[in-house]
């Protein structure tokens, strides 16, 4: 009796990544990734372990930054958009009214910044927290509680953020109380 090859053997075993192993030749063939990505992993090894909290933070600043310096609260009524979707149909975007509400968060006006934006006011805190909870583990080994969104948390919020997406694009009382 002659020994088979491992990828004849019926009871040959492959480990899977994502659940119990496989039993005869592996189905997958494993990706190979390509010469960018190779190139951002191995850029990503070598970097020092504060570069990544501190680009995230230089980011955050850029957007703080341009938001402060352009003033988005003072354009006029008859300012072309500046959304391309909202230049082209009319409609205004899920992101509508975020700079600006970014705006009045940077200057203390809390009501104010709801009235532009309720979700991004209502986003920013946690945004924040994750943030400051992930740098801190990084760089000093912080065990701050990390906030783990499930699935269903996230795409509930997307559904919501759709939602009120849609109503503030109504004309109709008591919808126009959305439109900024």
């Amino acid at each position: 009796m002659t020994p088979m090859s491992s990828t004849t053997d019926p009871v040959a075993v492959h480990p899977r990544p994502d659940g119990p192993p496989v039993y005869g030749p592996p189905p997958w063939e494993p990706a190979q990734p390509d010469r960018v990505t190779r190139f951002i992993q191995r850029k990503w090894r070598e970097s020092p372990i504060w570069v990544a909290p501190a680009a995230m933070l230089v980011c955050m600043a850029g957007a703080v930054g341009y938001t402060l310096a352009t003033s988005p609260t003072e354009a006029n009524a008859g300012a072309t958009p500046s959304c391309l979707l909202k230049y082209t149909t009319g409609f205004i975007c899920p992101g509508c009214g975020g700079t600006r509400a970014a705006w009045y968060l940077l200057h203390g006006d809390v009501p104010a910044a709801a009235r532009h934006h309720a979700l991004f006011v209502f986003v920013v805190p946690f945004l924040l927290y994750m943030y400051v909870a992930w740098a801190g583990r990084r760089l000093f080994g912080w065990r701050l509680p990390q906030l783990d969104l499930s699935p269903g948390v996230i795409g509930a919020f997307i559904a919501v953020w759709g939602v009120f997406s849609v109503l503030r694009n109504l004309p109709w009382a008591p919808f126009t109380a959305f439109y900024v």
